[in-house]
């Protein structure tokens, strides 16, 4: 969308050629259609020409766009046409006297973006305002006429790929422009489809630009619209922008590559064309019909594999490309292929079962030759190629009712898994997150280096929640990231975190496929940790925890023994008696304070032995309570231990070779009982538990709390119960305050011998 770009053929680096020019071939239509010859490149200094000299009257269709509607109505029949001419006739008049800094009429360049858009296959309300896309910035119409004349879906997407005003916003006006355009986006997926074949242009077009403003124009496009094609699965335009910034910021590397492509074409044989020759005849004679392709590589692949395997043998330099009707014949072939070839396990990806976020599909395999080289191979449907390539501008108008029989609109293409059925990208799982937390960065500084750092992380993974839902998260997140995307601010309260089951830190690292159950506090004075920084991957957490700890100027540190958060381990004592400060410490010191001399001893429930007179003493490892079944052992001076049966003595005891002493409970209930409690740290837990084990009815008689580690507290409690009855229902409320997970009877290991 710049009058500045240029034409390659004026002064300034090479623009590289591009392997696989965008053309109706890119996206093949259904076997049985006749195949249509790759066109060659326009010429735009002809359509120029035409733009100005061609007929443009009011009932025919103007020479100049005579190839946008031909390459429209090979995905679209049927498609009615007239829109075009009349935005065509429009952004002509508007246009007309603008020149670009190449000599050409300006036209010239939203013609060739609707192009690119044609041949990838976007539907007619998306060339409409790809004609129109530079007329408001540029000339004096208004979004209102824009409206007026071709609707609001066509108003929407011209204002979605609107710059902003430099005088309006000076330095700001880029980043804010690009935020303008992702939330455009957000709505409609449209708008980023312009923007992104109109860059594509002007980069096609940038050789007269200054060497640094070309170098600015190469960053933008490599750091934030290669990213934003990918994942939108627009392949065809990420390659080609892949090269052409290659080409701009790595002349030197681009020129090396070139010399590689270009001696290895010299080469006699090809061993790509060998391999796909016998893969032809193995299908054969599978009776599976097929289209078997050789893909080159482009330029940025070439280097990327140069500098994973160093020296390229001939096989490097391109792929095998299977395109069969069914998703079932896509299996069919990989069956055919590992049993007639030699099939390198460790390269074979399923992306049919389990599709990239950005509707990919594909099997990826590789086959051996005899001499030791490697065939990468891909297998895909025409439709998985059409996506592969086009991406979100495959699924056409996702807005639109399932067409009719014989709509105007419909597809040429019979492809679709489903007749009238459409995938909605209206809201992809990254583009969801983007727009959450760029609402949160309202300085255009801090929303540009995120953005980019954010599009840097071009893979992604799917966990599951407990409740049949997903997360989208980027590759590397941790539950912090799981924490902040399902729930936003209120992700301060979080506590922990199960993973597949399991109790997991906060800092785990996740994995695509992971079940997450995130543990949420219910203390209004929860607060996140400012180590949880450290494991934030994602801009939305960061951001999050950012702006909390802004606004609580030395919050995030905890302020007890129970508020350990990652990485407090050092400042939480051994044992609750060294508390630091506060109630909590208060809570502390009263749960180990010794019992004065003149207090009565607490009653234990009673304990009958069948041996008379002998002392009776319950087991401090396992402290059995009633009704638990208990059994006895006599120790030294003659007193008579008293185990639960499960407790682990009890096995030693017998291996050992001690007489076992029949025992049995009394009438009184009062007991004493030692439980642990597992929590994760967060502020006041100390003080919590010891509250509900007061209201529960018990006494402390003495509790530690071991230095946290991973982020969990070990809490360990001797307390004296009125009845034993009352256990479970006292083991229930610690189980109930925020933070513990788990209470347990101590189950102490025995001494080894």
């Amino acid at each position: 969308m710049s009058a500045e770009a240029t034409n390659p053929a004026t002064a300034g680096p090479a623009v590289p050629p591009v392997p696989q020019a965008l053309t109706a071939s890119a996206a093949p239509a259904a076997p049985a259609a006749p195949r249509r010859k790759a066109r060659p490149r326009i010429d735009l200094r002809r359509l120029g020409r035409a733009a100005l000299l061609g007929s443009a009257t009011r009932d025919k269709l103007p020479d100049a766009i005579g190839h946008v509607v031909e390459a429209h109505r090979a995905h679209y029949p049927d498609a009615d046409i007239e829109p075009l001419r009349r935005a065509y006739v429009l952004a002509e008049s508007s246009h007309r006297g603008q020149m670009r800094k190449s000599g050409e009429p300006y036209i010239t360049h939203p013609l060739a973006v609707t192009l690119i858009l044609a041949e990838l296959g976007a539907e007619t309300t998306t060339l409409t305002a790809s004609l129109l896309h530079d007329t408001v910035e540029d000339t004096d119409v208004t979004l209102e006429q824009v409206r007026e004349q071709f609707g609001e879906e066509v108003r929407y997407l011209v204002d979605g790929v609107t710059k902003l005003e430099k005088v309006d916003y000076g330095a700001a006006a880029e980043p804010e422009t690009f935020r303008k355009m992702l939330v455009a986006t957000g709505n409609d997926v449209r708008v980023m489809s312009i923007k992104l074949a109109d860059r594509l242009h002007n980069m096609r077009t940038l050789g007269v630009m200054r060497p640094e403003k070309q170098a600015r124009i190469a960053k933008v496009t490599r750091d934030v619209l290669i990213p934003l094609a990918e994942r939108l699965g627009v392949q065809a335009l990420k390659t080609e922008l892949e090269d052409l910034v290659f080409a701009v910021l790595h002349p030197e590397e681009y020129a090396r590559t070139r010399d590689l492509i270009a001696k290895n074409a010299a080469r006699p044989g090809d061993p790509l064309a060998e391999v796909a020759e016998e893969v032809r005849g193995v299908l054969r004679e599978a009776d599976i019909p097929a289209e078997v392709l050789i893909r080159p590589r482009h330029f940025v692949s070439v280097h990327r594999v140069a500098r994973k395997r160093g020296r390229l043998r001939g096989t490097d330099f391109g792929r095998l490309l299977v395109l069969v009707n069914e998703d079932a014949d896509c299996y069919a072939v990989l069956g055919e292929l590992h049993t007639c070839l030699t099939p390198v396990v460790s390269e074979f990806k399923d992306f049919i079962a389990v599709p990239k976020f950005n509707l990919y599909q594909s099997l990826h395999t590789a086959v051996a030759r005899p001499d030791g080289q490697m065939v990468e191979v891909l297998i895909r449907t025409h439709q998985m190629h059409k996506v592969a390539e086009a991406g979100v501008v495959a699924l056409g108008n996702p807005y639109a009712p399932a067409p009719e029989s014989g709509a105007s609109d419909a597809p040429a293409h019979d492809a679709s898994p489903a007749e009238g059925e459409r995938v909605d990208p209206t809201r992809p799982g990254w583009l969801s997150r983007l727009l959450d937390w760029q609402r949160a960065a309202p300085d255009p500084d801090h929303f540009w280096s995120t953005l980019r750092e954010d599009l840097a992380q071009d893979r992604e993974i799917t966990v599951f929640r407990p409740d049949g839902g997903t997360l989208g998260l980027p590759e590397g997140a941790t539950c912090v990231d799981a924490a902040y995307a399902q729930y936003g601010e209120d992700a301060h309260a979080c506590i922990g975190a199960r993973v597949n089951g399991r109790l997991a830190t906060l800092s785990t690292v996740l994995r695509d496929g992971d079940t997450v159950q995130l543990l949420m506090g219910q203390d209004p004075a929860s607060e996140p940790s400012r180590e949880w920084l450290d494991h934030a991957h994602t801009p939305a957490a960061r951001i999050a925890i950012q702006r909390w700890l802004a606004t609580h100027p030395g919050g995030g540190t905890g302020d007890d023994a129970g508020a350990a958060g990652p990485g407090d381990r050092d400042s939480v004592p051994a044992r609750a008696t060294a508390a630091r400060d506060g109630g909590t410490a208060a809570h502390a010191r009263e749960a180990t304070a010794a019992t004065p001399a003149d207090a009565p001893r607490p009653r234990r429930a009673d304990v009958l032995a069948d041996r008379p007179g002998a002392a009776v003493r319950l087991a401090g490892c396992c402290t059995p309570v009633p009704p638990d079944e208990i059994t006895g052992f006599a120790v030294r001076g003659g007193v008579v231990t008293v185990h639960r049966a499960e407790c682990a003595a009890v096995a030693r005891m017998k291996s050992l070779g001690r007489a076992e002493i029949g025992v049995r409970w009394g009438d009184t209930a009062e007991c004493r009982v030692t439980l642990i409690a597992e929590s994760f740290g967060r502020p006041h837990l100390l003080a919590d538990l010891t509250e509900a084990i007061a209201l529960a009815g018990a006494e402390i008689v003495s509790a530690t709390v071991e230095p946290p580690s991973q982020q969990r507290v070990r809490h360990t409690y001797t307390l004296q119960l009125p009845d034993a009855s009352h256990l479970p229902a006292l083991m229930r409320a610690m189980r109930d305050v925020p933070g513990v997970y788990d209470v347990g009877r101590a189950q102490h290991q025995p001494p080894a011998s």
